[in-house]
């Protein structure tokens, strides 16, 4: 049988290159917009911990909880008109109540690593403290991104997967078209020569 003859079976052509690509391309400025928000953060964050603890005698963890607070804030503005301004803005109050929820889980993992150096293992001078403050926070960024990303800043469906998905249904119905009512019928037996039976 030749291959373009009638009724022969089409395999189904393979996923472009071009759609992985595109795919990786939009992680990698995903995290690039990602790191440039949370790199500020780092950098509000470890600000505001040195400055409260040089002007105050609060104890250093909850010296950190009060800097991370305020990073917070300043990631969600810039994660919300920044890094996912292109994603789902409905829904802004299930948006920051699951922001709130994961950032509190971050806030504990970042400050869980100073607490365990400070009151686990004593570690508490000034370089100390900074040291095991900026490891908690790559440990809860990590966290944060995939929950962000996963959870608070939805995507969108693209129209290119709109499109690709009606193609494919469109190439389903064209490989396997569903029987129409006439050709059901046996031949010959139209409705009018039916009624003209005895």
């Amino acid at each position: 049988m030749e291959h373009g003859s009638p009724g022969s079976p089409t395999a189904p052509s393979p996923a472009p290159s071009g759609a992985l690509r595109g795919r990786i391309g939009r992680l990698v400025a995903e995290v690039a917009k990602f790191g440039a928000v949370g790199g500020a953060g780092v950098l509000v964050n470890l600000l505001v911990f040195n400055f409260v603890r040089h002007v105050s005698d609060l104890p250093v963890v909850r010296a950190s909880v009060i800097a991370t607070i305020v990073a917070i804030v300043f990631n969600y503005l810039g994660f919300r008109y920044f890094t996912y301004r292109d994603r789902e803005k409905g829904h802004r109050t299930r948006e920051m109540s699951l922001f709130l929820l994961f950032s509190v889980v971050g806030l504990v993992i970042e400050n869980g690593v100073l607490y365990t150096a400070t009151y686990g293992f004593g570690w508490d001078t000034p370089l100390q403290s900074n040291i095991f403050k900026f490891l908690g926070i790559g440990l809860g960024t990590l966290f944060r991104f995939w929950s962000y990303r996963t959870w608070v800043f939805r995507a969108l469906p693209s129209s290119g997967a709109a499109e690709r998905s009606a193609a494919e249904r469109g190439r389903a119905t064209a490989l396997h078209p569903q029987p129409s009512a006439r050709a059901a019928r046996p031949a010959g037996a139209t409705g009018l020569g039916a009624s003209r039976r005895p």
